[in-house]
């Protein structure tokens, strides 16, 4: 479980598309593409993030689902 607020709340949209385990790996991996850890996530990192999990969770949920997912993380901001 992430100690950023925000990231918190992006494993909080996550969790119910693809479960704790892949939401919270999501993130981690997501967060290092960006050359920061999770708990160093802002909100200006919001829509690369998203960007780069709606491609990376096509693959496991299909693109409707995955879309809809980065929809809600780009919405946090």
């Amino acid at each position: 479980m992430a100690t950023n607020l925000l990231a918190q709340r992006i494993e909080d949209v996550l969790t119910p598309v693809v479960g704790t385990v892949l939401a919270s790996v999501s993130i981690e991996v997501e967060a290092k593409r960006l050359g920061k850890t999770p708990d160093a996530i802002t909100r200006d990192d919001l829509s690369p993030l998203a960007d780069n999990l709606a491609t990376a969770l096509v693959l496991v949920v299909g693109k409707d689902l995955a879309d809809a997912a980065a929809g809600q993380v780009r919405m946090l901001a």
